[in-house]
């Protein structure tokens, strides 16, 4: 059970050592010079681009990105966006920086430039974080950007979603004490938390249901579903489905479901990116990058839940080399049988 209430780090933890010059080794070098070789001269050589770059991990491509600046002298962020366009050209682009630095651009592209902020795609990377995960997040894209994380969204968020993501971006200050975070605390936690919702007689408290989902440590949080679960008969995740409405709830419920059953949220996540009138296109290629190192887990998730591979979806939502990218990518870590 201590296992299953661990955080989960979506980051590798060659990310968190923020090792600019690990051991790359020799094939790493190779995929380099393969890279190097399939943008030169006349046109691109996808297929070469895609062995490349397609059946690597996301450790993998962080070196492969700072071995391609040190041996060429050249950003392959920058590389990748002169080769190709469309989709496939921009899920390479997300694969040529490093997981963190990824995920800063994914944060930088979904907020508001000629339309709308895409607003899922900002909360499924702010809400329902491992502490370690958030502290480089945050950290990393003021390096890269200049601006303060915090800042970032409230230029692109507002009302009910914005406090929640706001709670979210606090949660590294907080870490489980098992002297603390008692039985009886769970119990203090799970009454405050109907006081502030389906116990108020008018409103919610949007601030004090947010406090307890994005700021409790895992561990507790769980501890407190539990007893909100036997006292009232709801899950936290169904109290928030309930007390709010709009893009706010459905943050809240990932939220919840992220920090509970992290793979069936992301899962869900992935399913709620193909359904509809069309695919949206970004929240699914981000979702495929960011979560590769645990796919093998989300995979397992999704067949159980829909009764399909994240493969299948992939291949009946894309096409070309986009498709190859993904199923690549996807393959790399959880093989189709």
């Amino acid at each position: 059970m201590a296992e299953d209430l661990a955080s989960i780090d979506i980051y590798p933890e060659l990310a968190h050592e923020e090792d600019l010059s690990p051991d790359f080794g020799v094939e790493i070098d190779e995929r380099v010079e393969a890279i190097k070789e399939a943008c030169e001269g006349f046109g691109t050589d996808e297929s070469m681009l895609l062995e490349a770059i397609g059946a690597t991990t996301p450790e993998e491509r962080f070196k492969i990105c700072l071995r391609y600046k040190d041996l060429h002298e050249e950003e392959l962020k920058d590389v990748m966006e002169n080769e190709a366009g469309g989709d496939f050209g921009l899920a390479l682009k997300l694969c040529s920086y490093g997981p963190v630095e990824a995920e800063c651009y994914m944060i930088h592209r979904a907020c508001k430039g000629m339309g709308e902020a895409h607003e899922v795609l900002l909360y499924s990377i702010i809400c329902g974080r491992s502490n370690r995960d958030m502290e480089l997040l945050k950290k990393t894209y003021y390096r890269m950007y200049s601006d303060d994380l915090t800042a970032k969204l409230s230029d692109n968020a507002d009302g009910d979603l914005l406090k929640l993501m706001s709670s979210c971006l606090q949660a590294a200050a907080l870490d489980f004490d098992p002297d603390y975070h008692t039985e009886d605390k769970a119990v203090e936690d799970a009454e405050a938390l109907y006081e502030a919702g389906q116990g108020k007689w008018f409103g919610t408290d949007e601030s004090e249901l947010f406090k307890v989902i994005a700021l409790a440590p895992r561990e507790h949080l769980f501890a407190i579903n539990e007893q909100y679960a036997d006292k009232y008969g709801y899950t936290i995740a169904k109290a928030m489905e309930d007390e709010l409405s709009g893009t706010a709830e459905e943050a809240a419920i990932f939220t919840c479901h992220m920090r509970l059953k992290p793979y069936e949220a992301i899962a869900k996540l992935i399913k709620s990116a193909c359904a509809g009138f069309g695919t949206d296109d970004l929240l699914l290629m981000c979702c495929v990058v960011r979560y590769q190192d645990i796919m093998g887990h989300v995979n397992m998730a999704h067949e159980e839940l829909f009764g399909k591979s994240i493969q299948d979806r992939v291949k009946s939502e894309c096409s070309g080399d986009y498709e190859d990218l993904l199923i690549a990518l996807m393959d790399a870590v959880s093989p189709e049988e």
